[in-house]
């Protein structure tokens, strides 16, 4: 690390009133790998983004190697050798590697595509970094860890000598982890340098040579990575000491209260049910691993009633499942959907809306919300108060519009409206029975995740039974009673979490065991 790469200077970037960038000024050194970390909305992807080409900073300027970087111009930012592999990937399933490698590199108005040369670059490049990959195999054929090895040579086959890394291990196994460290340790080695954006801190604490942070649009941190831990960066994160869910295991395990026998869906992609088993107890936390895309979301659809089963059968409390939404309300049956955004709230309707909508008829609370065809507003409105006391929802109140909530106070609107009866509520029955909590903390900062994971485990100790689906092995180490890896639609036997370590849940999520 013995000279510059990077330099951001004063970087302000103004949306309105708010300022989600103001004076950050960071250096990155050759070969180094510099840890950006934040909660949402502390401004890291407005400044990568502004280093990327696509904003342009109200104040300040960029230097890439030792020369200005013209402002809102992608291709220079391309240019000067940044490249950026995203989070979600953006590949072309039905192209080969070497035609997603290619696009965007040739004029539309050369006549043919020089594909020979392309191919051999390609190879020299992949061996080159230790990427190895078939030139022509189609993306769609690929494993996850295959398709980001894709993504990255797209970068470096465009020249990148900075690499922007957005949470580059949030889909992948153990194995593929460690492959990708590997890789990462060899492009240093040969004086890339890259800034390394994720919310796993082990992983960044053991990947990183500094750590940079972010609190509300300004840089409060920089530090060695090594002598720095854990709980500093999320002190440093969230201006306060985070303590960790409470981790208790299951004190008693009640009776069955969903019971899946060899239940298969009709094909969808490739998420499906292939033959599962599974029995959910109340007290318990089950959770499931596995690299998404392998039946995760059709289990959820099943048990939340937006998907009809093939073969098999499925009971909630001793009586068959009806895959109709308004019946499993009224059983008890809470979910935690994916996509908060698509199905968890209605972006424009207001926050007391949201907080009553999915139990607005249900028998159980009917009485506080609802009345003959009338909407009680007054009630609905006190009962949102309470929530976003409870849960500690914060975003303009309840006539705000529920799109305008950060993703973390998003999360928690839904997960007060699937956790907490209403204040009246004398009825036992009003605790939800069975909670699907699918991808509960996906993108939330750390703070929101430990207060979400808190909340499962003290459903879980009030009788509920959850079952919790995660692409985090730490979250499912952590909250599992019982854990189960799903692959190709097919799920293995759930068994005690102390039972499993890392490497072999990685091995069943890759399908090796």
């Amino acid at each position: 690390m013995s000279d510059a790469v990077l330099h951001l200077k004063n970087i302000t970037k103004r949306f309105g009133k708010l300022v989600a960038n103001d004076g950050i000024s960071l250096t990155l050194q050759r070969g180094e790998v510099l840890a950006l970390l934040g909660e949402n909305g502390a401004g890291k992807s407005t400044l990568m983004s502004i280093l990327f080409g696509h904003y342009v900073a109200d104040e300040g300027h960029i230097e890439v190697f030792g020369k200005p970087l013209p402002p809102g111009q992608p291709r220079a930012s391309l240019g000067a050798g940044i490249g950026m592999v995203h989070q979600h990937f953006t590949l072309a399933d039905n192209l080969t590697v070497l035609d997603n490698v290619l696009l965007g590199t040739e004029p539309l108005w050369q006549p043919f595509s020089r594909r020979a040369a392309a191919r051999a670059r390609l190879l020299a490049v992949s061996q080159q970094f230790g990427l190895p990959v078939q030139p022509d195999a189609r993306v769609g054929s690929l494993s996850v860890g295959e398709r980001q090895r894709v993504e990255i040579l797209k970068a470096l086959y465009r020249g990148a000598r900075i690499l922007i890394l957005d949470e580059p291990t949030a889909v992948l196994t153990p194995q593929e982890s460690e492959a990708l460290f590997d890789t990462l340790a060899q492009m240093v080695a040969q004086g890339l340098s890259i800034i390394f954006i994720s919310h796993k801190l082990a992983e960044v604490l053991r990947v990183s040579h500094r750590v940079a942070v972010l609190r509300q649009g300004k840089l409060v941190a920089e530090a060695p990575a090594q002598g720095t831990t854990q709980g500093q960066l999320a002190q440093w994160m969230v201006g306060h000491a985070v303590e960790a869910a409470e981790r208790r295991p299951a004190r008693q395990v009640g009776a069955p209260v969903c019971v899946l026998d060899r239940v298969s869906t009709a094909p969808t992609g490739r998420d499906r049910l292939r033959d599962v088993s599974l029995t959910l107890h109340a007290g318990e936390i089950v959770a499931i691993a596995g690299v998404s895309g392998n039946g995760q979301v059709a289990l959820a659809d099943v048990l939340c009633g937006v998907r009809a089963v093939a073969q098999g059968h499925v009971t909630l409390l001793g009586t068959p499942l009806r895959a109709q939404p308004a019946w499993l309300v009224a059983q008890g049956v809470a979910r935690i959907p994916e996509d908060r955004h698509a199905v968890g709230v209605v972006g424009d309707l207001p926050v007391w809306e949201n907080a009553v909508s999915e139990r607005l008829r249900s028998r159980w609370f009917a009485q506080p919300w609802f009345k003959g065809l009338w909407v009680k507003r007054g009630a609905a409105r006190a009962h949102a108060e309470h929530l976003a006391r409870t849960f500690d929802v914060r975003g303009g109140g309840p006539d705000a519009p529920a799109r305008a909530l950060s993703g973390g106070n998003m999360q928690k609107l839904i997960l007060g409206r699937a956790l907490l009866p209403p204040q009246d509520a004398t009825d036992s029955a009003a605790a939800p029975r069975l909670i699907v909590a699918h991808q509960p903390t996906w993108g939330l900062d750390i703070g929101a995740v430990m207060f979400v994971q808190q909340q499962l485990i003290n459903a879980r100790d009030g009788g509920a039974a959850v079952l919790l689906i995660s692409d985090d092995l730490d979250e499912v180490l952590a909250l599992g009673d019982r854990v189960a890896v799903m692959h190709e639609g097919h799920l293995g036997e759930a068994r005690p979490a102390e039972g499993w370590t890392r490497e072999a849940i990685g091995l069943a999520m890759a399908g090796v065991i």
